[in-house]
């Protein structure tokens, strides 16, 4: 058994995982000391615990000539560990204003979340100085306290996977110490000299000035990172409570509730509530037209302020994040359950509703017809589908996707809201939408 000072700490940061239950363990490997000396780690506490599975995932993002020599050697290193491994391709594909670094970084977390076994814990190779790294990074682009608070030793992913960073207090020289110590061979990548990129050049010529000229630095900083994540843990949940009083079943945030919040707890619950929504959050001018237009323009007013993932609408004195949609197609339909063009279910049933379709009358489902003309069952006279969707304080932007039943040319059932008064019938037919 391993008694280097390195490994008695990882295996007490891995206790609280390995008490509740976590059994199986992937490394996210890249050939690198860091993630080479994490697999060794690994390896020993299954050794040590045999209940514990470990294994291996390598992404290969193909961005380095030497990609495929990486890969084999991370093959070979597990092959010698008795560690399952398996090797990942993925295809890197040029976006506007993102970063390559940060294109392989996404690319890397999907395939790893994707093909790392079911229920295991995804164990992640970042050190203390990756830590300083990307709080100076944070700090250059401005961040607040959440960002500033760097990366979480412990983060779940959107498909509930958990990723833990068993590493991340432990310094850089310690785990080189360690692999020098156990004769552990790793592969240096050609990229991380490039000063051309932030992190290296923090790396190389940044941080190694500040812990020349001051005592402790890292050890101070690190401290200060996890104040700061500690207040933003008070944060989150005071924040939560704001979000639970002031957000509708619909996912709209209430414009009457916020407003009379401070404007800095304003500006923190509506980003807490975008970040439901997208990861991509407003400029801080963007936020504030949010802020000021959801609260001060008159009640009809039709907002709209586009982000980069989609748009911030108002309705009926609430917030929403709408994301566009095509209009689902047009199609004949028989009397009967139809699968719609979005994926949507739209369901036949009898009952009161419209009369059945005389034999000269085609049965068609359409969208977005605004002009269209009903007379909705127990409502005054006839008028056009956009006057009905109003009168029924529908929003805007869900009105194209509404199936529209047609008999022929004349509107008979809008789905969920509406049957024309002159086609209804007590035994008759109508349709329901079902995965809304």
């Amino acid at each position: 058994m391993l008694t280097l000072p390195l490994y008695t700490d990882f295996r007490k940061e891995l206790e609280p995982l390995i008490t509740k239950g976590h059994k199986a363990y992937t490394v996210a490997l890249s050939g690198g000391v860091d993630s080479v000396v994490l697999l060794h780690l690994m390896a020993e506490l299954h050794r040590e615990n045999t209940a514990l599975s470990v294994d291996a995932v390598y992404v290969n993002h193909g961005l380095s000539e030497y990609a495929g020599q990486w890969q084999s050697f991370c093959e070979t290193l597990c092959s010698s560990l008795a560690v399952p491994f398996k090797a990942i391709k993925v295809n890197i594909e040029t976006q506007a204003r993102t970063s390559l670094e940060a294109q392989a970084r996404d690319a890397r977390y999907d395939a790893l979340d994707t093909h790392s076994p079911k229920g295991s814990v995804l164990l992640l190779g970042q050190h203390l100085n990756d830590q300083l790294e990307t709080f100076f990074l944070r700090l250059k682009r401005g961040s607040g306290l959440q960002g500033l608070s760097a990366m979480q030793q412990q983060r779940v992913l959107s498909s509930g996977r958990v990723c833990f960073r068993p590493l991340l207090n432990v310094t850089r020289q310690q785990i080189e110490l360690f692999a020098e110590q156990r004769g552990i061979q790793h592969i240096t990548d050609d990229s991380n000299s490039d000063e051309r990129f932030d992190r290296n050049f923090l790396r190389h010529q940044v941080i190694p000035v500040l812990n020349d000229r001051f005592q402790g630095f890292e050890k101070s900083a690190a401290r200060s990172i996890r104040l700061l994540q500690q207040q933003q843990s008070l944060l989150d949940e005071y924040t939560e409570t704001d979000l639970a009083h002031c957000q509708n079943k619909h996912g709209g945030l209430s414009c009457c509730a916020v407003k009379g919040f401070s404007d800095t707890r304003k500006a923190n619950l509506v980003r807490a509530w975008l970040k439901q929504f997208t990861h991509q959050m407003p400029s801080e001018n963007q936020l504030k037209q949010i802020i000021e237009q959801g609260l001060n323009a008159q009640a009809d007013a039709q907002l709209k302020i586009c982000l980069a993932s989609g748009q911030v609408r108002r309705h009926q004195h609430y917030w929403y994040f709408v994301t566009e949609q095509p209009i689902p197609k047009s199609c004949d339909i028989n009397l009967e359950t139809v699968t719609l063009s979005d994926g949507r279910t739209l369901r036949f049933k009898t009952g009161k509703g419209i009369r059945l379709p005389t034999a000269d009358e085609q049965v068609k489902v359409v969208f977005n017809c605004p002009q269209a003309r009903i007379k909705p069952l127990k409502k005054p006279g006839s008028n056009t589908l956009k006057h009905w969707f109003k009168d029924a304080k529908v929003a805007p932007w869900v009105r194209a996707q509404v199936p529209l039943i047609f008999y022929n040319d004349q509107l008979v059932q809008v789905v969920g809201y509406f049957i024309s008064a002159t086609h209804s019938s007590d035994e008759g037919i109508f349709w329901e939408s079902e995965n809304e």
